[in-house]
């Protein structure tokens, strides 16, 4: 609000003096106002009155401050009052601890007092231990108590016999116990088995049994009689006419004279 009142006030000054100018001067004088007001380096500070030069003057102090605040470009502490100089250092000191807490933005630990960094030690190894815990990358297991580690390895382990267990997720069998071993391949088995049958996802034909393959032919044949049935295109008739011919070639037995298929 202040800088808007400033800015208002230096052009109201240039368009009153320009009355009193002619016209080429007064708009080249307009013009470098504005240069000065928005920073240009053609600014020509010889031009501006002295009420100008001394608006300018506290716009642009008043500019440098509120990027001294909140740390938003380059602040030139040089030109700060002796309050504003302490009010900023105690600001960036503050910012400079924020960052080393929650690793956003640049932290300078040497600027810490004793008991800041002990707080940001915490706060680190704590986070480090979720880390790990969590099967991130980031983890330090050097940074670990015995306790910690132990859990972690715990964890560790649960987390790959649920990978195990989902199928999808990476899974390190060499970690598994013989049992949860057995529990997990007849759990491959599975999901094979269906894929297989059904058509969903990858199917490893060298894990199916001889039993296992005529259960897979004949899924594959009723799925393909549904879609024929429906005419939709994944139909194969050809494969549906040979199903059909095995089905009228079974065995014929007499009995009484008549003919059972």
């Amino acid at each position: 609000m202040r800088r808007a009142f400033v800015i208002s006030l230096l052009l109201a000054v240039v368009g009153g003096y320009g009355f009193a100018q002619i016209g080429g001067t007064a708009s080249s004088r307009g013009q470098n106002l504005r240069d000065c007001i928005d920073g240009f380096e053609t600014c020509n500070r010889s031009l501006l009155t002295s009420a100008q030069a001394s608006q300018l003057a506290d716009l642009q102090h008043e500019q440098n401050l509120w990027v001294c605040l909140t740390g938003i470009g380059e602040c030139a502490h040089s030109t700060l009052t002796a309050g504003e100089s302490k009010e900023v250092a105690t600001l960036e000191q503050r910012r400079n601890v924020l960052a080393c807490e929650t690793t956003i933005g640049t932290c300078d630990q040497s600027l810490l007092t004793p008991a800041e960094a002990g707080e940001v030690a915490r706060i680190q190894a704590e986070q480090n231990r979720l880390n790990c815990q969590t099967g991130l990358n980031s983890c330090d297991y050097s940074l670990l108590t015995p306790s910690e580690a132990l859990e972690v390895k715990h964890l560790g382990r649960e987390r790959n016999l649920l990978g195990c267990q989902t199928g999808p997720d990476p899974c390190d069998t060499s970690s598994l116990t013989p049992s949860e071993a057995h529990d997990i391949a007849q759990l491959n088995y599975q999901r094979n088995l269906l894929a297989c049958k059904t058509g969903s996802g990858y199917c490893d034909q060298s894990q199916l049994s001889p039993a296992d393959e005529k259960d897979v032919a004949l899924a594959e044949r009723q799925q393909n009689a549904l879609a024929c049935e429906a005419e939709d295109i994944t139909c194969d008739r050809s494969a549906r006419s040979v199903a059909q011919a095995h089905q009228n070639d079974g065995p014929v037995f007499q009995s009484k004279g008549r003919a059972h298929p």
